[in-house]
């Protein structure tokens, strides 16, 4: 399998670059010194490539994730425009051989989309992944209990916080933006780490200082429990899902596996539910919903579930839980305006969703995996506010 995507990719590096060279290159650059150096990045990619799927591993995918999504960033950008370019390129050949159309517009065009290809990869990793956006969002019920119009809830999610090793300045002004918002609760709808627990040394202190009046509520997601991790037994895999939970707690915050907690704000209260991880296959099923509800029969509820599919699949035909908060799909890091390749996986990728007064919230998230990179969905802080329908 990883030679085929091998061959595939070496096809996308060098096909470009042999057409690219023969038509503009030799013609314009009589330097062979100059000629040389044209080839260079597409040397170091096909090195790295034969280095990654001939003896690379799993372990150097783990440990070494940032430096592999680096090198996927720099493979996109010397890869991509080329691919563009020399398409139109192509394009502009049987019209300028039979109808003897001129070249330099197919080519602006390739030059044009490959400068706009190049722009969006090198902003979306050099900034757009740092870019915190704080979306305010409102869900109006008529069963909210009158004590909690205008309650306030910070919604963050999926920090990865393996991903930001070495960049504690980021995720440290993602806690004090949150605390800013003076919720009056914060909520975390899952995948913390990207794979063991121990990426949360150094950022418990940090992660600890998320405050809000009503406390810290989390939920597991599908990267929490460490199933893409190779580990030497089950029992080091249970292990490392105790450590993350214990880790959690010490930092302050509340997990709730398969559990409830009830919530009171002036005189009235409501149910905040989170459930395991449930994905659709192959993402894991652990949720117990009919467990975490019971005893909030009647009530005004909230869900936290990771996966957004959840909702149609279970919460909707077998509950009658008001809201539901959600995280998983990052909109595949890229939304330009409302569009995000994300809905092809994903019906409900970003932003609310309505089955009647009925509700879901699914945040784009904090941080990243494999890529790098964020363009259009920028890391979010939800700012939701629940008002009562009169």
């Amino acid at each position: 399998m990883l030679q085929r995507v091998f061959i595939v990719l070496l096809i996308l590096l060098i096909l470009p670059d042999v057409y690219l060279f023969f038509r503009y290159i030799i013609p314009k650059i009589k330097n062979k010194w100059w000629r040389a150096i044209y080839w260079l990045p597409t040397l170091l990619l096909t090195v790295g490539l034969l280095y990654l799927v001939y003896f690379g591993d799993q372990t150097l995918v783990v440990e070494h994730a940032r430096i592999v999504g680096w090198f996927a960033i720099f493979f996109f950008v010397v890869v991509a425009p080329k691919l563009v370019l020399a398409l139109f390129a192509l394009l502009g050949t049987p019209f300028h051989k039979w109808l003897h159309w001129p070249r330099t517009p197919f080519t602006a065009v390739g030059v044009a989309l490959a400068t706009l290809i190049a722009f969006v990869v090198l902003y979306g990793s050099f900034i757009g992944r740092t870019r915190l956006e704080i979306k305010q969002a409102t869900y109006t019920s008529p069963r909210l209990p009158q004590g909690f119009d205008g309650y306030r809830i910070v919604v963050l999610s999926d920090i990865h916080i393996g991903s930001w090793v070495g960049n504690e300045q980021f995720v440290q002004r993602m806690v004090d933006v949150a605390n800013e918002q003076h919720p009056d609760l914060i909520v975390f709808t899952g995948d913390l780490v990207n794979h063991r627990a121990i990426e949360l040394n150094g950022f418990e202190q940090i992660l600890a200082g998320l405050k809000a009046k009503d406390g810290v509520y989390s939920i597991l997601g599908n990267h929490d429990y460490g199933t893409y991790f190779h580990w030497p037994n089950k029992q080091a895999e249970a292990d490392n899902l105790k450590d993350l939970e214990r880790r959690e707690a010490d930092m302050g915050w509340k997990l709730l596996n398969n559990d409830h907690a009830i919530l009171r704000h002036t005189g009235d209260s409501i149910a905040l539910i989170g459930v395991e991880n449930d994905g659709e296959p192959p993402f894991s099923q652990h949720a117990d919903l009919p467990q975490a509800v019971q005893g909030t029969e009647g009530m005004f509820r909230i869900l936290l579930s990771h996966n957004p599919t959840h909702w149609r699949r279970e919460v909707l035909p077998k509950s009658d839980i008001d809201l539901m908060l959600a995280g998983h799909t990052h909109a595949m890091q890229l939304e330009i305006g409302s569009y995000s390749p994300s809905k092809y996986v994903y019906p409900e990728w970003g932003g609310f969703y309505y089955k009647g007064e009925r509700a879901l919230y699914v945040n784009v998230g904090i941080g990243y995996i494999g890529l790098p990179f964020r363009f259009g969905a920028w890391p979010e802080i939800t700012v939701l506010t629940l008002n009562k329908k009169r």
